[in-house]
């Protein structure tokens, strides 16, 4: 197995999740409520919200925050990510695939924080009426083995999914 740079492995991840988002996009999402018409609570619903990433995706989106926002506001969006590992006890449920949590990138009145490097199963999740209309979970599931793949070439060992609050505060201890 050849071994990727991280630098190489971030930028074939956002290619991965750039086409993800256009399938998405162009097969499912014009079936769903629009989120800017939404009052948008499942980003904020402590007992919904589990997603799970990977340490690449980690990198990429501290990365986002580091780029797009000034040191003060990066320090508030990371005092919140500890906040809600503290509140919610998530450092100890790591493994449990079922803990939920509010997401801590998610503000009223700006939404999404990161939408441009959002998680996987966050660029699949729509508010859709129909059970039909729903992208099948074989695509988010495809499209994370790729990423697990992706992160095995980098890291050469297997990938690790910790919930995303758990990933951001290690990848910011990283520096």
């Amino acid at each position: 197995m050849k071994i990727l740079s991280k630098k190489k492995a971030l930028v074939e991840l956002k290619k991965l999740k750039n086409n993800f988002r256009e399938i998405i996009k162009e097969n499912y999402e014009f079936k769903a409520k629009d989120c800017s018409k939404c009052n948008q609570t499942c980003c904020l619903d402590a007992k919904f919200v589990n997603v799970h990433i990977t340490k690449l995706e980690a990198i990429l989106i501290h990365d986002h925050l580091r780029e797009k926002y000034p040191q003060e506001k990066a320090k508030q969006i990371n005092e919140k990510v500890k906040e809600v590992i503290e509140r919610f006890d998530i450092a100890r449920n790591m493994e449990n695939s079922s803990h939920t949590f509010p997401c801590p990138f998610f503000e009223q009145g700006s939404g999404c924080l990161i939408h441009e490097v959002k998680p996987i199963a966050c660029i699949q999740h729509a508010c859709y009426e129909k059970s039909e209309d729903l992208p099948p979970e074989k695509l988010q599931a495809e499209i994370e083995r790729k990423i697990e793949r992706l992160n095995e070439r980098t890291y050469g060992k297997p990938s690790r999914w910790f919930p995303l609050p758990i990933w951001i505060a290690l990848t910011k201890e990283e520096g």
